[in-house]
C-alpha cells in the first residue's frame, strides 16, 4: 500500500497520475474511488473474461433490457416470401398454428406462388403415398376457433367439408385452405349459415380460392357478409368449379356471376335462391360463357325477368337438361322461349309464376321444342288450364311423369285430354286439384291402360263417391302403385271398384281415409292378383282386425311395409297374424293401436322376422312387461319408437338401450 500512504493529493489519482496506474493494477480491491461511488470487493480470483467498466452515478436511470429478436417484427411482405419457400406442405400447416396473422398470410399464398425449390423436394408420388397413408385428424386448434370436427370423406381424390352455424368463420376456412393442400385438395365446400359475430366474409372465400384450386362444388346458404369480391376470388382461383349454389346471399349481384362466367367454363349446375341483387345480366353471361351448363334453378330473385331466362335458355339450348323456376316475375315470353329452345330439356319444374297466363303454357306446348321432356312439375300456377295442359301433352311426346299441385283451374276435361295425348305417361300425381273428380281419374285409367304405373291423389276434395259407375270400367293392368291420401269424400264404395280396376297393385297408400271400412277394403285385397309389398293404412280409424288379419294372411309372404298408425280398433289379434304370416316384413308401425304386452310377446316370438323399423308410439297398454321381449327382437332391428309409452318408464328405456345398443330408440 505504499502508493496510498504517499498520496500527494488529488492530482495523484487523476488519469495519468502515479496512484491512478497503481489502482488500475489493484482492481481486485477497488472498483472505483470517485467522490460519489465507493464500492469495496473482497479479494477474489481474477475473471477470465474482461469487459470495460461503465461508471454511472446513482441519479442516472438504469438501462432498459433489450428485447429478444423475433421473426414477428418482419413485415408481411418478408413473411410471405419466407412462407412460400417452406419445403413441404406439413411445414406450412405447422406454421399456420402459430397465430392468426401467420394463418391468413399462409392462406393468401396461391399454389402457383409456392417456390419451385420447395415443391421439388416432395415428388408427386410421395404426395400420393402420404395421402393414402394419412390418418383423418382435425387440424390443430388456433386460439380455440379452428378445430375441424365436421365429417369428411374422400371422393375421387378430393375432400368434402360442411360448416354450419357458428362453426362457419374465416379462420376455419383459412385452416382448410392451408391444411388440406397435401391431402388431395378440397373438392366440395358447403357453408350453411354464418357465425353472427365472426361470420364468413370475402377473406375466408379468398383463402379457399388461393389454397384450393381443385374446388368443384361450392354451396353457400344464408351467408350475408360475402360480396361479389369473394365470389370473384373463387372464380379466379377455382377454374374447375362445376356446381354453384347460392341461397340468401344479399350482397352478391350480377358482377359476381359475370366473374364466374368468365373464368369457370366448366360450370354445369347453377342454383340461385333469394339473392335480391341477382338479375338478368348475370344469367345472360352464364348462358353465353358456360357451354357445359346442364342444370339451373332460380327461386325468388325479384330482378330476374324474361330477358334473363330467355338469354340463359337460348344460349345453352344444346346442353341444358334441367330447369327449375320458382316464384319469379317472368311472363308468357319466358315460357315461349323454353318451349322453342328447350330441345335438351328432360326435367322442368314451374312453381309460383303468377304472371304466366294460359297463353304462356299453350305457346310452350305448341312450340314443339320439348321433344325430350320426361318429367314435368307445375305448382301454384293460375295459367294451367285444360287448353294449356293439352297443348303440353301434344308438344311433349316423351313425357313420363306429371305432377300438378294447387292447379285450381284444371278440370276433368283437361285431364282426359292430356291423358289421351300423353301416350308415354307412367306416373301422375294430383295434389289439391279441387275441380278434378272421380270421373276424370277413371278417364286417365282408361286412356293409359298400358303405360301408367303410379297414380297419386292427395287432398283432392273433388274426389267423391259416385252413385252409378260406368257399365264398362277400365282395367289398368300396368298400375303398380296407388295412393289416395286425405281425400275425405272417397269412401268404401269406391274402394271396392278400385280393386276391380287395378288388379296388379303392389303398393297401396290409403292414409287419412277416415271413411274407409273393412267392407270396402276387403274386396280390394281379394281382387289383387299380384302380392302386395307395401301397405299404408295410417289414419284409417274405422279399420279393425277383421281386415288386417286377411291382409297379412293373403300377402304376408311379400309384405315388406305395413303402417297402421292411428288404427285404434286394431288389437293383439293382428300382431299374432303378423307374427305367423309375415316372413319378410322390415317396417311395422303399430302406433296408437290397442295392443298389449301379450301382442308384443307374440311378435317377438316369430323366428323368421327380419324387422328393421318398429313403432309402438302412443300404445298406452304396453308396459315394462314388454321389455324382455323387445330385447330379444334380434340384431336386425335398427329403429324402435317407444314415444308416449308412459307405462314403460325412463329406467326401463335405459335398460333396453343397454341391451339393444346398436338400435336407435326414441322415447
Amino acid at each position: 500500500m505504499p502508493a496510498l500512504v504517499n498520496c500527494g493529493g488529488d492530482r495523484d489519482i487523476r488519469p495519468g497520475g502515479p496512484l491512478y496506474s497503481n489502482l488500475m493494477e489493484s482492481s481486485s480491491l477497488f472498483l472505483s474511488l470517485t467522490p460519489n461511488v465507493d464500492v469495496y470487493c473482497p479479494p477474489r480470483k481474477r475473471s477470465r473474461i474482461t469487459a470495460p467498466f461503465i461508471l454511472t452515478a446513482p441519479s442516472e436511470p438504469k438501462l432498459a433490457l433489450k428485447k429478444p429478436c423475433s421473426i414477428d417484427v418482419l413485415p408481411d411482405e418478408c413473411l410471405f416470401e419466407i412462407f412460400r419457400r417452406l419445403p413441404a406442405d406439413k411445414d406450412r400447416s405447422a406454421s399456420a398454428c402459430v397465430s392468426k396473422r401467420w394463418l391468413f398470410l399462409l392462406s393468401s399464398i396461391r399454389s402457383s406462388e409456392i417456390a419451385g425449390e420447395a415443391c421439388s423436394k416432395v415428388s408427386p408420388a410421395q404426395q400420393d403415398v402420404s395421402l393414402l397413408n394419412s390418418v383423418k385428424k382435425p387440424l390443430p386448434d388456433l386460439n380455440g376457433e379452428a378445430t375441424l370436427d365436421e365429417e369428411q370423406e374422400i371422393k375421387g381424390g378430393h375432400l368434402s367439408r360442411c360448416l354450419e352455424g357458428k362453426e362457419a368463420t374465416d379462420v376455419r376456412l383459412a385452416s382448410m385452405a392451408v391444411g388440406l393442400v397435401g391431402r388431395g385438395g378440397l373438392g366440395k365446400l358447403s357453408i350453411r349459415g354464418s357465425n353472427t359475430a365472426r361470420g364468413v366474409t370475402d377473406v375466408g372465400l379468398a383463402a379457399i380460392a388461393h389454397g384450393c384450386p381443385t374446388l368443384t362444388a361450392l354451396s353457400m346458404w344464408d351467408v350475408p357478409f360475402v360480396t361479389d369480391e369473394g365470389l370473384s376470388e373463387i372464380a379466379d382461383g377455382c377454374p374447375m368449379l362445376e356446381k354453384l349454389d347460392l341461397c340468401q346471399c344479399p350482397l352478391i349481384s350480377d358482377k359476381g356471376l359475370i366473374a364466374v362466367a368468365q373464368k369457370c367454363h366448366n360450370l354445369k349446375s347453377l342454383s340461385i335462391q333469394s339473392c335480391s341483387k341477382v338479375g338478368n345480366e348475370g344469367l345472360q353471361a352464364i348462358g353465353r360463357r358456360c357451354s357445359q351448363l346442364l342444370s339451373i334453378s332460380i327461386n325468388g330473385c325479384r330482378l330476374v325477368g324474361d330477358q334473363g331466362i330467355a338469354g340463359l335458355v337460348s344460349s345453352a339450348s344444346t346442353t341444358l337438361s334441367k330447369i327449375k323456376l320458382h316464384n319469379l316475375t317472368i311472363s308468357d315470353v319466358a315460357l315461349a322461349v323454353i318451349g322453342h329452345y328447350g330441345k335438351a330439356v328432360t326435367d322442368l319444374v314451374i312453381s309460383g309464376l303468377m304472371n304466366v297466363s294460359e297463353r304462356g303454357f299453350w305457346v310452350m306446348g305448341n312450340a314443339r321444342g320439348m321433344q325430350n321432356l320426361k318429367h314435368l312439375t307445375i305448382i301454384s300456377c293460375r295459367g294451367v288450364t285444360d287448353l294449356g295442359l293439352e297443348a303440353i301433352a301434344k308438344g311433349s311426346p316423351s313425357l313420363k311423369q306429371l305432377c300438378l299441385r294447387k292447379c285450381f283451374t284444371l278440370s276433368d276435361n283437361g285431364l282426359n285430354a292430356f291423358s289421351g295425348a300423353a301416350g308415354s305417361l307412367e306416373s301422375l300425381q294430383l295434389e289439391e286439384c279441387s275441380r278434378v273428380t272421380l270421373f276424370g281419374v277413371l278417364g286417365v285409367l282408361l286412356n293409359c291402360t298400358s303405360k301408367l304405373k303410379t297414380l297419386t291423389l292427395s287432398k283432392c276434395f273433388g274426389i267423391r263417391d259416385i252413385n252409378a259407375f260406368p257399365t264398362q270400367l277400365p282395367c289398368c293392368m300396368s298400375l303398380r302403385s296407388l295412393t289416395i291420401r286425405d281425400c275425405p269424400g272417397f269412401s268404401s264404395s269406391s274402394l271396392a271398384v278400385v280393386g276391380r280396376i287395378c288388379p296388379k297393385l303392389q303398393q297401396v297408400d290409403l292414409s287419412g281415409l277416415v271413411a274407409a271400412t273393412d267392407a270396402g277394403l276387403l274386396p280390394l285385397i281379394d281382387s289383387s292378383e299380384s302380392r302386395l309389398v307395401k301397405v299404408n293404412l295410417s289414419g284409417c280409424v274405422n279399420l279393425t282386425d277383421a281386415v288386417v288379419s286377411p291382409l297379412v294372411r293373403a300377402h304376408g309372404e311379400t309384405l315388406q311395409l305395413l303402417h297402421l298408425d292411428g288404427c285404434k280398433k286394431v288389437t293383439d289379434a293382428s300382431l299374432l297374424a303378423i307374427a305367423e304370416n309375415c316372413s319378410v316384413l322390415t317396417d311395422l308401425d303399430m302406433s296408437s293401436c290397442s295392443i298389449t304386452d301379450y301382442g308384443v310377446a307374440a311378435l317377438a316370438s316369430a323366428r323368421q322376422f327380419n324387422l328393421q323399423v318398429l313403432s309402438f308410439s302412443g300404445c298406452s297398454k304396453v308396459t315394462r312387461g314388454s321389455l324382455p321381449f323387445l330385447g330379444n327382437m334380434g340384431r336386425s332391428l335398427l329403429g324402435l319408437n317407444l314415444q308416449q309409452c308412459n307405462l314403460i318408464g325412463s329406467q326401463g328405456i335405459a335398460s333396453l338401450e343397454e341391451k339393444l345398443w346398436w338400435c336407435d330408440i326414441l322415447s
